[in-house]
């Protein structure tokens, strides 16, 4: 059985990882030239999500990704804080947590490394077709691929995807964000000792948000190994997210670079009332690692998540359940969904049952983990949403002074006892 992957993110490369370590004739095809051409910084695999790796590749394999992990349950409870830099509350305690993050380019060099020379960069797939029932991937040149299977793994604006759905699978939800890296070592120390290590979430009024996650690969390491970390992250860092609501003012500054877009956005953030003082994270960012991307979501619905019939072209991860970064689960259930699927083919390799069988029993799966995410995801999005409104926006500030009111007296009667 041939299996032809259409897109080299992470979802792809760990569906094809995985159908090569099981022996399976698998070729993947990705538009961009250098797999460290990707966006976004970091990304957070729960336990489910590390499961599924290890099923789909081999120890040592799992081991370089561990080995350049920051491991969640070394970090102190997140933070959440009000737009003028005062504490609201805190999360949950993460001693006993199994989560890990990781550099978004670390975790795909290590895939990629394992897909081997069945990954061929810069071959962008322009169509698919059918031959005698056989899927094909079309090029630009006219050229193609035939397998047994065709995947879509080519995210939220998927070709495979729309061609199987007769439409787009998902839309703007009307946010739109800007993300960055900053060292921690560049920061004030009384800013540094506030933000802490740990992620931080602030939420103001009139559709305006930032998340500051933070990464360590060397002081918050997994693994004790004395194999090199392979992390590009180096130190403490902050991976910050800025949210806005969509506009035209907003999405102007997606033509922006560098110091201008930064400049931007605290003039942006300034704009709403925000402290200046709690931006600095934001103010002293790498100018180059700023970027902007649009918020798409699918349908929360399990039943309207891969609206197709199951055949021999099927898709996974953003391309069907496109999840906006709120809940730090998408690449997760991607490589969730490439486990699924190749348990799924190795039933079919073994004869217990077909492949029309094994697809729809994917897919069925996927609609409910997609349904999931999503669903955790949109209710930050819609929080976020409720706060454009005078009422809302006048809420969130109000509901921010007693919470942060009341932080300070407890802190207060900690202190005198």
């Amino acid at each position: 059985m041939r299996i032809i992957i259409v897109g080299g993110g992470i979802g792809g490369l760990a569906l094809a990882a995985g159908l090569r370590r099981h022996e399976f004739e698998v070729s993947v095809f990705d538009r961009d030239l250098d797999i460290t051409q990707t966006g976004g910084y970091h990304i957070t695999l729960d336990g489910r999500a590390q499961a599924a790796l290890q099923e789909l590749v081999a120890p040592e394999i799992f081991e370089r990704l561990l080995g350049s992990s920051s491991a969640l349950r070394l970090r102190t409870r997140d933070a959440f804080w009000d737009r003028y830099g005062r504490l609201l509350g805190h999360g949950p305690r993460l001693d006993d947590n199994p989560g890990v993050d990781i550099d978004r380019i670390t975790l795909r060099t290590i895939l990629a490394d394992a897909v081997g020379a069945d990954l061929y960069l810069g071959r962008p797939v322009t169509d698919i077709t059918r031959t005698a029932g056989a899927p094909q991937a079309v090029f630009a040149d006219g050229s193609t691929a035939p397998g047994d299977l065709l995947v879509g793994a080519d995210g939220a604006h998927s070709l495979v995807a729309q061609r199987l759905a007769g439409r787009p699978t998902n839309h703007p939800t009307g946010i739109i964000g800007f993300s960055g890296r900053t060292a921690a070592g560049d920061l004030g120390a009384t800013e540094r000792q506030r933000l802490g290590p740990r992620s931080s979430m602030v939420l103001g009024p009139r559709t305006t948000a930032l998340y500051i996650g933070f990464l360590d690969p060397v002081g918050n390491a997994v693994l004790d190994t004395p194999r090199p970390r392979e992390a590009i992250t180096t130190g403490p860092t902050y991976i910050w997210g800025a949210m806005f609501a969509e506009s035209a003012a907003t999405d102007a500054l997606r033509a922006l670079h560098g110091t201008e877009l930064r400049s931007a956005l605290l003039t942006a953030f300034d704009r709403e009332g925000w402290r200046h003082a709690a931006l600095e994270v934001v103010e002293l960012a790498d100018p180059g690692s700023i970027g902007a991307f649009r918020f798409n979501a699918a349908s929360t619905r399990a039943r309207d998540l891969a609206p197709w019939p199951a055949g021999t072209v099927t898709a996974l991860g953003d391309a069907v359940h496109a999840t906006p970064p709120t809940a730090g689960m998408g690449a997760g259930a991607a490589i969730r969904d490439a486990a699924s699927l190749v348990t799924g083919l190795r039933a079919v390799a073994a004869g217990t049952v077909t492949l029309p069988v094994a697809v729809s029993r994917f897919e069925s799966d996927m609609r409910v983990r997609g349904s999931e995410v999503l669903l955790a995801a949109m209710r930050t999005v819609r929080l976020m949403r409720a706060t454009g409104s005078p009422l809302g926006a006048g809420a969130t500030t109000a509901t921010a002074s007693v919470l942060a009111r009341t932080q300070l007296l407890g802190r207060r009667r900690f202190t005198s006892r």
